[in-house]
Order: C-alpha cells, then sequence, then structure tokens
C-alpha cells in the first residue's frame, strides 16, 4: 500500500484567525482533489507551544515542515524588493494589492524568494491594513505619536517609518507581543483589527488609529525541493488548493475588518478616524522615508505598485 505524502503546515495565529482557516480551507480543497494520495496537517499556532514565530521560516526552507504562511514583512531581509510592500500610505485599496501580487510583481517577488531562501510562493494573502494603538492617548496628529515605544515586526523599513514619527521602536516576534502589551513593555504597535482583537490586545490598548499607514501580504510558502518532487497530480493539486485558500482568505480579510471592528467599538475602546487633512499630515511626515526606500527600489517595482492602483480602480 502506497503512503500517503505528508504535508505538514504551521502558522502562528490563533485558531480564529483568517490565516488558518483558509489554511483549513486549502487543506479541505487538496482532499477534494487527491483524496488518500496526501495527508495535510495543520498547527495553526506554533506559538502556543513555546516556539518563535519566526521559526516556521526555518523550518519550511529545511523541510522540516513542507507549508506555512508567513508576513512578507520579515522576509525584505532576504529580498529587499519585498520593502515595495512596506511603503507607507502606498496602497490605498486592497485591491491593488491583490493587483500587483497576482501579476508581474507578485511573481518577481516569487522568483526572488526561491532563489534566495528556496521557497515556493503557493499565493499571497492578505494581512490587513494595519492601524495603531496604544495605551497612553489618542494618535490623531504625528506629534501625537512622539516618545511612545512601539513594537513592530522585524523589518527595518517599518523601524525607519516610526522613528520619523518620534516612536522608539522594539522589533519582536509574534510571540512575545501579547506579554509586552499586557505588562506595558510597549505603549503601541501596529496590527491589522482582526489581530488586535484575537490577540486581545485591545485589553490592554484601548486607543485605536485606523491610520492604514501599512497594507501587508502574507506570503503562503512551500518548501521549493518538496514541491519539486511530489508526484505532478499532487504538485497541481497543492497548486490549485492554494488558489482557492487565497480566493477564501481574501474574502474573509474584507469582512473581518467590519466585524473586527465592531467588536473594538463593543469592548469600549475610543477609535479615531482619520479625516483627510489627517491622513495628509501622517503622509508628509513620512514622505522623506518613503522618497528614500522609493529610490532603492527598481524602476519597474514600483511601475508594477503603482501601475496596479490605476487597474484596481477601472
Amino acid at each position: 500500500m502506497v503512503q500517503p505524502i505528508l504535508i505538514r503546515c504551521g502558522g502562528y495565529q490563533p485558531s480564529a484567525s483568517i490565516h488558518n482557516r483558509a489554511a483549513e480551507a486549502f487543506g479541505r480543497a487538496l482532499a477534494a482533489r487527491v483524496g488518500g494520495a496526501a495527508r495535510f496537517e495543520l498547527d495553526g499556532n506554533v506559538v502556543a507551544s513555546g516556539h518563535d514565530a519566526a521559526d516556521l521560516l526555518e523550518w519550511v526552507r529545511t523541510g522540516r515542515i513542507e507549508l506555512c504562511y508567513f508576513s512578507a514583512s520579515y522576509l525584505a531581509a532576504a529580498v529587499p524588493e519585498l520593502a515595495v510592500l512596506d511603503l507607507p500610505f502606498a496602497i490605498a485599496r486592497r485591491e491593488q494589492a491583490y493587483a500587483a501580487l497576482d501579476g508581474a510583481l507578485g511573481a518577481r517577488l516569487a522568483e526572488g524568494l526561491a532563489r534566495a531562501r528556496g521557497y515556493a510562493v503557493l499565493g499571497w494573502f492578505d494581512n490587513g491594513f494595519r492601524h495603531l494603538s496604544n495605551r497612553v492617548r489618542p494618535i490623531r496628529t504625528p506629534a501625537d505619536c512622539r516618545g511612545l515605544r512601539i513594537r513592530t515586526l522585524a523589518s527595518e523599513q517599518h523601524a525607519r517609518v516610526f522613528r520619523a514619527l518620534g516612536m522608539a521602536p522594539v522589533a519582536l516576534d509574534a510571540a512575545a507581543l501579547v506579554p509586552a502589551v499586557s505588562t506595558g513593555a510597549v505603549d503601541a504597535q501596529d496590527n491589522p483589527l482582526t489581530n488586535i482583537v484575537n490577540f486581545g490586545i485591545h485589553e490592554h490598548h484601548r486607543h485605536v488609529t485606523l491610520s492604514g499607514h501599512f497594507w501587508g501580504a502574507a506570503a503562503f510558502l512551500c518548501n521549493g525541493e518538496a514541491l519539486g518532487r511530489w508526484p505532478g497530480e499532487v504538485r497541481d493539486a497543492v497548486r490549485a488548493a492554494a488558489a482557492e485558500a487565497v480566493i477564501e482568505q481574501r474574502r474573509l480579510a474584507a469582512a473581518e475588518d467590519r466585524a473586527a471592528l465592531a467588536a473594538l467599538e463593543a469592548a469600549g475602546c475610543a477609535i479615531v478616524r482619520l479625516g483627510a487633512a489627517e491622513r495628509a499630515a501622517f503622509a508628509a511626515a513620512l514622505a522623506p522615508v518613503a522618497d528614500e526606500a522609493r529610490a532603492a527600489l527598481a524602476p519597474e517595482v514600483l511601475d508594477a505598485l503603482d501601475g496596479a492602483a490605476s487597474v484596481a480602480s477601472s
């Protein structure tokens, strides 16, 4: 009897997260295509087992597991062109990001990850618009940010953005986020609304500013060698199931924004909605950082992101 191919996937979020729900959708779609030829296992929250979220990247690279999802911002050190996704206020609508990542830009970034780390990118999840939360005061202007210690992703680009606002960035793995927030080791953090709710950050940070300063992508990664050695039927099924999972994840992302905002309001959080002039003030404060980052990127990379804005709005 032929043993099924074991396909293990790791995540770093609570079970109700849209990323884990998309991974479950992947497993169902895969089973529908290949039946017993493959067996899918999901450990959606390795942090709960005492691991750092970043361990997943090494596990997939070395083949300890086959799949994971991970914020693309962490991967910019390996593929600098990924910094295009971390330009502040560069993505106003998620449809712009989808058009870019499902086209030439996404293919170019995937090729870079394959060369640098041996990953096969199965798709790009919607990691949401990132908003500010803090325990000290409402944030409505750049001046309100000054002096706050903010937890950031392990991204130098993110750190530069927050330093430009007068904040003190502290890079912490997802495993250390909630302890830092709950103990007051950091004053502020940024995350999509769904994470602010699912991680319980809103229980400690009562001030939430809908800044949308970054839109984030999460790469759905596969060990490239494993993908290459699987039978063609399984390999094709994995790619097709991933495409279904991406569609489902993006659908969930848009709906989750509305649900999470309602949950924050019901919990009594003070929500700051920036007006056009207030948003423009943040963009102006960050313009030097954005200009410097753009100067380091190839023109065709910038064109692919900027051009997607008109495609998405047409």
